[in-house]
This record gives structure tokens, sequence and C-alpha cells, in this order.
């Protein structure tokens, strides 16, 4: 089966919203089978959305929207596609009063305007929201079909998995889509693609992409159109080929955080953490306490923006300040094992450096991090000169800092 996704809001196009709705819809209807030829998004004007859903009809017989069902004014995505096909919209007074009992458990009376939510196209089947206001809506006829979710993704992401997709299953014929993703660090997209010379052959007939970002680079396998076993069997397969290829670089595979493979390694040898951090300012912290759990291994940290707070706080002699200046090898070594004394912990993080867009000299650019780190009483310090924004050089400073204590835990 073949489907187009339609994401609907003017907001996704000027920027201020990330598509989340679209990937999860790719994601999820991969996996059961469903082949997405096109994603496309667009504004919440009715004459733009009536041309994007006819065109996909035309090109596939399947279309699945997000966005325009709820109350307001620039909600228009159910009553155009309710007149591509020919359906007049209908009030549903079942609807309009599970409406207002969900309304009755927050304390709240639904306005005039929610009514629009009760209306429902001719013929269409309703595919319940217990999560929020606007039901989905699943119109077909001979010009095809349209499945109709709310823009808002936790909604939208119920009602696709309890309603949309067992509705889909059985359309599904010639095998499933599945992929795995190997995540790494510590290389560039090229020497990663060096390093496999000769792969995308080798895992064939799965396809082989290369995604390179600021948590590093990482790598998909898709299986198109195998039975479900074979596409799993030839999936292991291909992700240990691949990780012969790039060696310790590899962390873990799909949504693998690398914080979470740290503070693993860690609570298996019963060790507890602490960072000092300057220039990433708690983003390692923030990694570390984003895991659930991290309190039996994490204690705290030391955010030394200024340097007397570093020497005060971490014990940096101010003489190495002096000489080499807050980013440098000896204050990140410094850092690392003041952090060690101050929380009585055998492992410890720091970080030092450039973030930018200023501050940069021609010896100290910008970009330019040192990452500390001591482990039952030996430290180590990296020198790194990280690409990329404000940002972006923050992130990967984490990210590396991370990386170096995985590597050395073994």
């Amino acid at each position: 089966m073949q489907i187009e996704i339609l994401t609907i809001g003017t907001e996704l196009l000027l920027g201020y919203t990330i598509d989340t709705n679209g990937a999860e819809l790719g994601r999820a209807l991969a996996a059961a089978g469903v082949r997405v030829t096109r994603r496309v998004s667009v504004e919440d004007r009715a004459e733009v959305i009536r041309d994007a859903v006819a065109e996909a009809l035309r090109r596939t017989g399947a279309v699945i929207t997000t966005g325009g069902l709820g109350p307001t004014s620039d909600d228009v995505t159910k009553r155009v596609i309710a007149e591509w096909f020919d359906m007049p919209l209908e009030f549903r007074e079942e609807i309009w009063q599970t409406l207002v009992e969900r309304f009755g458990r927050f304390g709240r009376v639904p306005a005039e305007r929610n009514r629009r939510q009760a209306e429902v196209p001719r013929g269409a089947t309703v595919l319940p929201n217990r999560w929020g206001t606007a039901p989905g809506l699943w119109l077909e006829s001979d010009k095809g079909l349209a499945i109709l979710l709310p823009g808002v993704p936790g909604e939208m992401r119920q009602l696709l998995h309890h309603e949309v997709l067992p509705r889909l299953a059985p359309r599904v014929t010639g095998g499933v889509i599945r992929a795995r993703t190997l995540r790494t660090f510590g290389l560039p997209e090229s020497s990663v693609a060096d390093r496999l010379a000769g792969a995308e052959a080798d895992v064939a007939p799965l396809s082989l992409a290369y995604l390179p970002g600021v948590y590093g680079v990482d790598l998909r396998l898709v299986a198109w159109g195998l039975p479900a076993e074979e596409a799993d069997a030839r999936l292991a397969r291909g992700i240990e080929r691949l990780r012969q290829g790039v060696g310790d670089h590899a962390y873990g595979e799909d949504d693998t955080d690398l914080a979470a493979v740290v503070l693993d390694r860690l609570r298996a040898r019963k060790m507890k953490l602490a960072v000092a951090e300057s220039c990433t300012g708690g983003g390692l912290g923030e990694r570390l306490t984003a895991i659930a759990g991290s309190s039996e291994v994490f204690v705290g940290g030391v955010i030394a923006y200024d340097n007397a707070l570093k020497v005060s706080a971490l014990g940096v002699p101010e003489a190495l300040l002096e000489q080499h200046g807050a980013v440098s090898e000896p204050v990140a070594r410094a850092m690392a094992a003041g952090a060690a004394r101050k929380f009585g912990v055998p492992v410890t993080l720091a970080v030092t450096g450039i973030a930018g867009p200023t501050g940069g000299t021609p010896d100290k650019p910008v970009g330019l991090v040192y990452l500390g780190g001591s482990l039952e009483g030996e430290t180590w310090v990296t020198r790194s000169v990280f690409p990329g924004d404000r940002g972006e050089i923050r992130a990967r400073a984490a990210q590396a800092a991370l990386f170096g204590l995985w590597r050395r835990l073994g």
C-alpha cells in the first residue's frame, strides 16, 4: 500500500513549529508496511489544502492529513476535504455530548465554536479521540481514501496507533518496511563512509543512509517490502556489518542516548559521577538528568563560568588561569580533579571552551573545547575544535565528553 502525508498549518511553513507529526507518521506507517511516497506541508488555506489532497489522491489513492480539525477559523481541513468527497457535514449529537463530558471533567464548558468539532462528513467513519477534543475521520469513496487526524502531536500519535494502523493492516501486502539505526560519534561523515567502503553492496537489498548531526553520524538501514522474518534477519546482519566497519565509534542503536549508556556502565560498576562545566553551562548535567534513574549515579555538578568560581568552587589554582587561560589543558585537568575532591566521587567530567560567536583568537578559535575527566584518580584531557554555531558547539562538546568517558569505561 502507498500513501502520502499532508501536514497542515501555516506555522509549519513559517518555521515556528517543527513538523514532528510527519516524522512520527513516516516511522509508524513504514513499520506497518505502508510505503510513504511523498510528504508535504501546506498553509491553512482552503484552496491550497484542496489542491494538495486532490493531487495526492490522484497519485496514490490515499492521503493522511494532520491539523485543521479544531474549532477556530483557521481550522478548515475537515470542511474542505468533505466538500471534495461530496460528503456534506452533519452535526452528531453523540460526539457533542462526549465533548461536553470531557470539558466537564476539567471544570469547563465548551464554547459555541466547539460545536464545529461535532460535525462529521456524511458517510465518514469517526475515529474516537479519547485523548483530546477533535475526533479523527476516515473518508473513503471512489475518489480514494483520506484519513484526517488532529495536529496536536499527542492526540495524533494515539489515534494513529489505536485507530488508524489497525484499519490499514488488512490492506498491506507484499512485506514490511523496517529500519534499524546504528549510532556513531567521533568520526565525520566522510570518514565513516571510507570505513564502510563496500558496505552498501554487502547489505543489499537493504538501503543505507548516512545521517550526520550534532550528536554524531547515524547509519540507517531500511528493508523494503520483505517478509518480516527476512527483514529482521537481514537488518541484524547489516547492523553487525556496519558495527565492524566503524568499530568503537558505535555506541548504540536506534534511539539510544549516549548519556543513558554511560549511566548504565557506571551503575554496573557502582560508581558515582559529578561534572564541572564552563562553556556548556549545565548542558552536560542536563543530558544526564534527562535520563530516568540518573540519581542512582549522578550526584551533581558545578557551573563554573566565571574564573573566580573555578578557583573558589573547584580549587583551580589562580596561577594556572593566569598562565594558560581558562580554555586550556591544565585548567580542564584541574577542573576534573577539583570536582572529584569537592563531590567525593571516583568519576568526573569537565568542559571548558569557546562557544562563540565571539571570543576566539588565532591561537584559541571559536569552537575550541578542552574536555577533562577523572576515573579513580587518573585524569585525562582531550582537545577538540567543533564546528557550528554556539548551540551546536555546546551540544557537540557535551556529547564528546560523554563519549570519552564511555570509551574509558570499556
